[in-house]
């Protein structure tokens, strides 16, 4: 890399806080290479993953793509990215996903165009773009260079980073862009369908700039004193993290929350500052998979079922699902509640053998509060 301005702009990316998985086919390998070589990138490049076999492909997407040079493959490379980029970021870190596909000049000669498309997707923008180069002009490794260049312009656009580097295209190869804009409400309806994972609503404060997140889970109809002390004793017990709440828009036994419900309840860890996740998981060992590593925070009533074999057939298959969140390095820490009229630990649950490590009690002098989201409703008149 010898352009000052490439370098310039690629250091003002790692400074950044956007935190992006790349997802490459068919060029712009350069790019990957002028990334890693400039101090800071693990700040920034949370994954890279090139394919180039049609298998890869296929496994990536988890499909067969119509096409593997086009758009639409851009496109959906670019949302796999952003869904992995939430998984693997610091809590509240804005995320991008880069997808790029490309038919460039290769030993044998292309009958079509010489072409790349590119993709980055943040919580808001999709952006799209494809380049069609003048056949003949340049060799594959130059193929690859303009390539990496766009790239990288891209990124720093999608990271909101200024530069004055500029692609070396010609004035015949003019990109054909395309954008869309996502407001919260169009956010939280991809949220709904499962296109994205998750929205994070940072409202917290905290610069610890811890990457374990300590998560406690619930409905919080209305969010109340004993969810913010629980969550404050888990987190010292944890000896540390960043502590944030989650509210599954889905559940499983009720029907999903509307968007303008969701939006109520978030305003109310806004009043508070504290930092909520709104996810479309409304069982444990699917947010083991979309908070893998995480500590989560659940009641008495809530170890009562999930390490009940009724829920799952049987105890085989419990014990299968349960060791898949273990795998996926997760732990709960569990306190005491009251479970059909009688106050439960930890200690009183049947735990298997195999998953005794995966809990962690919190001691009953540490916290106990009985209050429920159920009870305020109650005493408000609004069940």
């Amino acid at each position: 890399m010898t352009d000052s301005c490439l370098r310039a702009l690629i250091e003002a990316i790692h400074s950044s806080p956007t935190q992006a998985v790349i997802y490459l086919s068919g060029g712009a390998s350069q790019a990957l290479g002028w990334l890693m070589s400039v101090p800071g990138a693990s700040n920034t490049v949370l994954e890279s993953v090139v394919t180039y076999s049609r298998m890869s492909m296929i496994q990536l997407l988890g499909k067969v793509p119509a096409q593997a040079a086009s758009m639409q493959t851009a496109e959906e490379m670019a949302l796999l990215a952003y869904n992995r980029a939430l998984k693997l970021s610091k809590p509240g870190s804005p995320v991008l996903g880069v997808g790029f596909t490309g038919a460039l000049a290769s030993a044998r000669p292309k009958r079509g165009d010489h072409r790349f498309h590119l993709s980055t997707r943040t919580s808001d923008r999709l952006w799209s773009s494809t380049v069609t180069l003048t056949k003949g002009l340049r060799t594959r490794e130059q193929e690859d260079a303009v390539s990496s260049q766009y790239l990288i312009k891209a990124i720093a656009n999608a990271s909101k980073v200024a530069g004055t580097f500029v692609p070396e295209l010609t004035e015949s190869e003019v990109p054909d862009e395309s954008e869309k804009q996502f407001d919260e409400d169009e956010e939280l309806e991809q949220l709904l369908r499962g296109i994205i994972g998750f929205k994070v609503y940072p409202f917290s404060s905290d610069t610890s700039g811890a990457v374990r997140k300590i998560i406690l889970s619930g409905s919080f109809n209305p969010l109340h004193d004993g969810h913010l002390k629980l969550l404050e004793i888990a987190t010292s017990i944890c000896g540390g993290g960043y502590p944030c709440f989650e509210l599954s828009a889905v559940n499983a036994d009720k029907p999903r929350l509307a968007i303008s419900q969701i939006k109520d309840r978030v305003m109310q860890f806004e009043r508070v500052g504290k930092t909520v996740i709104v996810s479309n998981q409304p069982y444990f060992y699917k947010k083991a998979e979309l908070f893998p590593g995480s500590a989560f925070v659940i009641g008495a009533d809530t170890i009562a079922r999930l390490v009940n074999p009724k829920y799952y057939g049987d105890g085989e298959k419990m014990l299968e699902i349960l060791l898949g969140c273990k795998n996926t390095g997760c732990t709960f820490l569990v306190g005491g509640r009251t479970v059909n009229g009688t106050f439960k630990v930890l200690e009183d649950f049947d735990i298997p053998a195999e998953l005794k490590d995966m809990f962690v009690p919190i001691p009953v002098q540490k916290f106990r509060m009985d209050i429920s989201s159920t009870e305020i409703r109650k005493s408000q008149g609004s069940m």
